[in-house]
C-alpha cells in the first residue's frame, strides 16, 4: 500500500458520512456499510464501469476519486450529465432496466466497490434505515439533474461555472472530503467544459475572471473558495437541492429519526417492518 493509498485509508467512510446525513443510522447499520465498502478497487482515470447499452449488473460505489454519467453523440462529443463524488452509489434501481440509456466512466483515479444486485435487495429489504437514506440520496441526485437544467438554460457560463464549484464543495463537506475552504478538484477543463455545456475556450476565460475576482483558487488539483457565502451569492447557488442548509456552514438538514424509519419503510420501501424494541 502506497503513501496515497494510506492517506485514504484514514478517511471516513464517505458513504456512512452521506447517508448518515438523511437519518440516523444505528451500529449494525454502519458495520454493514462498512463491509459493503471494504473490498475497494483502484482503477485509472477513464475507466468503464458501465456502457451504454449494457444490461446493468449490480451498481458501482464511489469511495475515492471522480467518476461521471455522460451520453456521447457520433461526433465523438460527450455530455457529462452528472460527477460521481465519494459515497454516491451509481443507480440504486439500474437492475429494473434492460439497458443502460447512459454511461458511467471515471474522470480521475478511483477507489470503487461493485455490489451485487443480490446485496442491495437484501439491504433494501432488511435495513429500513440504510434503505430510506438511499431512497433519499436518489432523489437528491434527481433534484441535482433538475438543478443542472436550469443552469445550462437560464445562467451565463461564469455563474455555471460557479455554481458547479460551489455544488462540488458543499457534497464533498458532506462527505468529510474538505480540509478548511478547499477540496479536491480531480477535474480538467474539458471535464467542466463537457458538463456545462461550454467550449474549452470559454471554461478558461471563466476560471480567469473568477480567479481574477477573487472568488476561486485552483493550484494542484485542488479548488480553494476564499468565501463560500460570496461564490454562492454570485452563483445564486441555494444547497436546499442538497438537502443542506442555506447557511454559511452547509450543515445537513435535519436527520429522519429513528422513530419514525419503519413506519416510513411500510409506506414507501414495501419492506416488512419491525416494531422497535
Amino acid at each position: 500500500m502506497n503513501r496515497t493509498d494510506n492517506a485514504a485509508a484514514r478517511l471516513p467512510n464517505p458513504v456512512t458520512r452521506k447517508l448518515e446525513s438523511f437519518v440516523e443510522l444505528s451500529e449494525a447499520d454502519r458495520a454493514r456499510l462498512e463491509r459493503i465498502s471494504a473490498e475497494r478497487r483502484s482503477l485509472d482515470p477513464h475507466t468503464p464501469l458501465v456502457r451504454e447499452g449494457d444490461k446493468p449488473d449490480g451498481l458501482w460505489l464511489i469511495v475515492d476519486g471522480v467518476a461521471c454519467r455522460q451520453k456521447a453523440r457520433v461526433s465523438g462529443r460527450r455530455q457529462i450529465l452528472a460527477f460521481l463524488l465519494p459515497g454516491d452509489l451509481c443507480d440504486l434501481d439500474a437492475s429494473l432496466l434492460e439497458r443502460m440509456d447512459h454511461s458511467i466512466v471515471t474522470l480521475s483515479p478511483c477507489k470503487a466497490v461493485h455490489l451485487a444486485s443480490e446485496t442491495i435487495a437484501e439491504i433494501l429489504d432488511t435495513a429500513p434505515a440504510v434503505a430510506c437514506a438511499l431512497r433519499l440520496s436518489t432523489l437528491v441526485d434527481e433534484a441535482t439533474l433538475r438543478e443542472w437544467v436550469v443552469n445550462l438554460g437560464c445562467q451565463p457560463g461564469v455563474k455555471r461555472i460557479a455554481h458547479l464549484f460551489c455544488e462540488l464543495f458543499v457534497r464533498q463537506a458532506r462527505v468529510g472530503r474538505t480540509t478548511g475552504n478547499s477540496c479536491a478538484l480531480p477535474l480538467t477543463q474539458g471535464d467542466l467544459a463537457d458538463a456545462t455545456g461550454l467550449s474549452n475556450v470559454h471554461v478558461n476565460r471563466v476560471l480567469q475572471e473568477l480567479r481574477g475576482d477573487g472568488l476561486i483558487e485552483l493550484r494542484d488539483r485542488r479548488l480553494t473558495i476564499p468565501n463560500l457565502a460570496a461564490l454562492s451569492a454570485f452563483a445564486e447557488f441555494d444547497p436546499g437541492y442538497l438537502r443542506v442548509e442555506s447557511d454559511t456552514d452547509q450543515r445537513p438538514l435535519q436527520r429522519i429519526p429513528a422513530h419514525r424509519l419503519n413506519a416510513m419503510a411500510a409506506h414507501c420501501l414495501g419492506a416488512q417492518v419491525l416494531r422497535p424494541n
